[in-house]
């Protein structure tokens, strides 16, 4: 069985999608998306630097835009990804992907969402100085309490040894003091606030407004939620989660456990592919891994999926 799979924010490099844009269609899907949302995904994603491209109101557009068109060179019909994939996630605001991929939300739906997410996301980072860090080895059952003894959150638990922690600069500052025991290194993250924390609490409220207008339908494909690891056959739940994840934990570890219990056997992860790849090395040992970072990928992508795709039942199986 394949599960696919779209990465969060920090997955994004300058020029990354650039060579994306020499393939049929592409370029002007991202035109006709930069004109709904009033950003200019081409220019972000080819000529634009690291700085530019880390504002969360930059970020997270280009990765679901990243996502979607890399995804449709290897599935272009909704019929295509239901018949060949059996589960689907993405890593934090890679859900949106997610949800546009297994059928819940129309593709420019899903960009107009993404795009009002990140400037909600920003606009609250703004209001205290936040960050992020990832913990790399630890017991959860350690590192967990170590991080709330310091007032941070564990924002996202990915599993495969890794924890991120977010909070108030203080705290991460201190977290690097004071690491929790069995830690090998703190890393602090590129990323502009405090993610999945009560400091996105005023995004939540923008969202839940943002989502009113919108009439999802049920995913057509298991779609896996961040929230508990749970297989969400609702649309209407789904978009409910989009909206409360914002403030609360990433659970990829759940996620990965739901992928081993369905029975993957091999996991596609979209553009610009490798963090959740490597996760998924540490933590599904013997499910074969492919990571799309370019479209010289696409062939092996295609090879991955005549070799392991499976109808994929009920999505509420």
């Amino acid at each position: 069985m394949l599960v696919l799979v779209a990465p969060g924010q920090g997955a994004q490099t300058p020029g990354f999608l650039t060579p994306w844009l020499d393939l049929p269609g592409v370029e002007d899907r991202l035109r006709e998306w930069s004109a709904a949302i009033g950003l200019d995904l081409v220019h972000y994603g080819t000529n634009a630097d690291a700085d530019e491209i880390r504002d969360t109101a930059v970020a997270q557009p280009l990765l679901v835009a990243s996502a979607l068109v890399s995804a449709r060179q290897l599935f272009p019909t909704a019929d295509d990804f239901a018949r060949l994939v059996g589960a689907a996630a993405g890593h934090s605001v890679g859900e949106l992907a997610a949800a546009a991929l297994t059928g819940v939300l129309p593709e420019r739906s899903a960009m107009e969402l993404v795009r009002k997410r990140g400037l909600a996301m920003a606009e609250a980072a703004a209001v205290t100085e936040t960050g992020m860090a990832a913990l790399l080895g630890g017991d959860p059952e350690v590192v967990v309490p170590h991080l709330e003894k310091l007032g941070l959150t564990p924002a996202n638990v990915n599993g495969a040894g890794q924890i991120v922690a977010a909070g108030t600069a203080e705290q991460i500052a201190a977290l690097a003091e004071d690491k929790p025991e069995g830690t090998r290194k703190v890393v602090a993250l590129k990323v502009a606030g405090a993610f999945h924390t009560h400091h996105m609490a005023p995004a939540v409220s923008a969202l839940e407004a943002a989502v009113q207008e919108l009439s999802p339908a049920d995913p057509h494909t298991r779609y896996v939620s961040n929230k508990d690891g749970g297989v969400v056959a609702s649309g209407a739940e789904v978009v409910q989660r989009l909206v409360g994840q914002v403030a609360n934990p990433v659970r990829w570890d759940l996620c990965m456990e739901t992928f081993k219990e369905l029975g993957v056997t091999a996991l596609l992860e979209v553009a610009p592919g490798g963090t959740l790849t490597g996760l998924a090395k540490r933590a599904l040992p013997g499910v074969k891994t492919l990571a799309l970072k370019s479209p010289a990928d696409l062939d092996a992508a295609r090879e991955l999926i005549a070799e392991y795709a499976a109808p994929a039942g009920s999505p509420a199986e």
